[in-house]
């Protein structure tokens, strides 16, 4: 990882929690609560690497700021909703997040649940707020891509194959597609929403979308290969719950050694479709090397 990536990275960190601490302030109103949750989720901290992708994205196209920033934003906002869920004991059932209890740990499963319903709400609020853009057309996108990135046929559809597909009938095709769907499709949102903001060319727009595609999968697959091998006190959660639960992974399906050589393949693809875009984009390389070399 180059310093100015590490750099980048740690400040688009520090810039989404002040953000993100705008956008949900304390409060002592009766539902404090919900807001207390809702807060507890958001400013856990985290890598902010989607928040990153969307504000590099859109800095290849030269949009604001003002604008790429409050996507960003929403775009955390949305992916904090699903980790809450996530963790919650109906589905995986998960004590930490993050190297603190989780929501449902440090207030109740049915906070959790208000407090992820309430943060996909605020996710499209922010997105259809005239400031995070001028063009209303510009805005109604963002909103539907946002919304089909995170539903059925996006994150919550492979959050439902994850839990019902029959272990046995999950070939590598199948994986691919869970996680395309599961962890790549907000990915893919965070790359594309930068062209969006951008009136971005029709190939350039492909060109993010292959890179997020490629970037999504070897993102997941390390995700797979940390859960084998990765160090629970530094990752801040659990580690071996997908092999104690013999679930399929990249890594099951593969091997360990296959499943690495698969993600580093992927992550130079991704590199590869960066090319148009010449030594602009030398931080969204950096971050599709960051994604197979990290340790959390």
């Amino acid at each position: 990882m180059s310093e100015e990536f590490a750099t980048a990275l740690r400040q688009t960190a520090e810039l989404m929690n002040r953000e993100l601490g705008e956008f949900l302030p304390e409060t002592d109103s009766p539902e404090q609560m919900l807001h207390s949750a809702m807060r507890y989720a958001t400013l856990a901290g985290g890598k902010r690497l989607r928040a990153f992708l969307v504000i590099q994205s859109a800095d290849l196209f030269n949009v604001s700021r003002d604008y790429s920033v409050r996507v960003a934003a929403a775009l955390e906002i949305m992916h904090t909703y699903s980790l809450v869920h996530d963790d919650l004991p109906c589905m995986d059932d998960d004590d930490l997040r993050r190297g603190i209890p989780t929501v449902h740990k440090k207030f109740d499963e049915t906070i959790a649940v208000l407090a992820g319903d309430a943060l996909q709400a605020l996710s499209f609020e922010i997105l259809a707020d005239q400031k995070t853009h001028p063009s209303g057309s510009v805005r109604a996108e963002l909103v539907s891509k946002l919304a089909q990135a995170a539903g059925g046929h996006g994150m919550v559809g492979g959050q439902t194959m994850d839990i019902y597909t029959e272990q046995s009938d999950l070939a590598v095709s199948t994986i691919t597609r869970l996680q395309q769907m599961k962890t790549g499709a907000l990915i893919t949102f965070a790359c594309e929403a930068g062209a969006i903001l951008g009136h971005a060319a029709p190939a350039k727009r492909m060109a993010l979308r292959a890179y997020a595609h490629d970037l999504g999968l070897a993102f997941q697959i390390t995700d797979d290969i940390l859960d084998v091998e990765g160090d629970s006190d530094q990752m801040g959660k659990a580690t071996r719950k997908d092999v104690d639960a013999d679930k399929a992974t990249f890594v099951s399906l593969l091997g360990l050694e296959k499943a690495k050589i698969h993600a580093d393949m992927l992550s130079q693809q991704a590199v590869n479709h960066l090319s148009a875009f010449n030594t602009n984009a030398d931080l969204l390389r950096d971050a599709a090397v960051f994604t197979v070399k990290r340790n959390k």
